[in-house]
């Protein structure tokens, strides 16, 4: 993909997410002192409670990507890793999804491997979190009869659609971390082989592409790092849950919902995230808006101080992390935008 067609579909997310935000607020009156109010009377012992979890969960992200680095880099640092994956998050908060290569870029220049093979430890990363994701979400969905949720035709409606894309979804990401865990020797000759009738020069380079996705496929492929990945996840997504936890009883108005209530809502955010606008994120605080005004029942006002107050804590929190490591190791911003063209 070109640069100038990347801009293009960016400006388009834009400019959809834009146009439905504004519809979203245009078809309420939103109070504004009710929406400060909420913001007033949040409890800051459980906001920092919920900052360190999040933070916490950028070293699991680390451990977890030194398991995946251990079959090509033995000597590995977990500081590096760390500063790269904060430098790099921020990134994604700054320029949205593109910022995502900007994580993969650094770890393999400190780490002296491939960059295709930390994008291929990229995937498997995404795979797992989603899975997690889904077994999170399908849970919650099972357990909805015991939440809070002001139940209604609408709403079952919509959870049932959730619960049937989550299980689709699923089941195409487990086929995707078996097929990957294969893709190497005669996986890699059959789909060069489909590809011999492009130019010889480009048939080299993805020939050699493959190869260095394959070497980053490697620890998937013992049972002990595969069992790491997964406790490592797990993990993770234990401490999310519990950032999620903390936020919502710091506000007054989210207080009184169960964890059931709770884990609903971070599936569907989390669904949400999936839409990330430079600098503004965009799908995460939508979500989290429609989920505690149209399940719930809570005010758009004060969904509106959570949703931020969440997006906040949970995105933007790293990026001070971030820039501060990235003016320490001399970093220009500008030539992490353009990584995709360098590597």
């Amino acid at each position: 993909m070109t640069g100038q067609t990347a801009r293009k579909i960016a400006m388009a997310a834009i400019a959809v997410a834009g146009i439905a935000g504004v519809a979203f607020f245009a078809t309420r009156r939103f109070r504004w002192h009710d929406f400060l109010n909420a913001l007033d009377h949040v409890d800051w012992t459980w906001l920092i409670l919920a900052l360190v979890l999040v933070l916490a969960t950028y070293v699991g992200r680390a451990l977890r990507w030194e398991v995946m680095l251990k079959p090509l880099a033995k000597n590995a640092s977990l500081q590096r890793i760390a500063s790269a994956t904060c430098i790099g998050f921020t990134a994604v908060v700054l320029f949205g999804r593109p910022g995502e290569l900007v994580r993969p870029y650094l770890i393999a220049r400190k780490e002296g491997v491939s960059f295709s093979s930390q994008v291929a430890a990229w995937v498997v990363e995404r795979i797992l979190d989603l899975l997690m994701v889904l077994i999170i979400f399908g849970f919650a969905l099972t357990q909805v009869s015991h939440s809070s949720i002001h139940s209604n035709p609408r709403i079952q409606t919509i959870l049932q659609t959730g619960g049937a894309a989550a299980g689709a979804v699923g089941a195409v990401c487990l086929i995707l971390l078996i097929g990957l865990r294969q893709f190497r020797g005669q996986v890699q000759q059959r789909l060069l082989d489909g590809l011999a009738f492009l130019p010889k020069a480009l048939v080299a380079r993805m020939d050699t592409f493959f190869t260095a996705f394959g070497e980053g496929m490697q620890s998937t492929r013992s049972a002990s790092f595969t069992l790491l990945l997964v406790v490592y996840t797990a993990l993770e997504w234990a401490l999310i849950t519990g950032a999620f936890f903390c936020i919502f009883h710091a506000f007054p108005v989210t207080a009184g919902l169960g964890i059931i209530d709770i884990v609903v809502a971070l599936g569907f955010v989390a669904f949400g995230s999936v839409v990330q606008i430079p600098g503004l994120g965009g799908g995460t605080q939508i979500v989290c808006v429609l989920v505690l005004t149209e399940f719930y029942g809570i005010g758009l006002e004060a969904a509106s101080s959570v949703a931020l107050t969440l997006w906040v804590i949970t995105f933007v929190s790293i990026v001070p992390i971030g820039l501060f490591l990235a003016f320490h190791e001399g970093l220009k911003w500008r030539n992490l935008r353009h990584i995709e063209t360098d590597s």
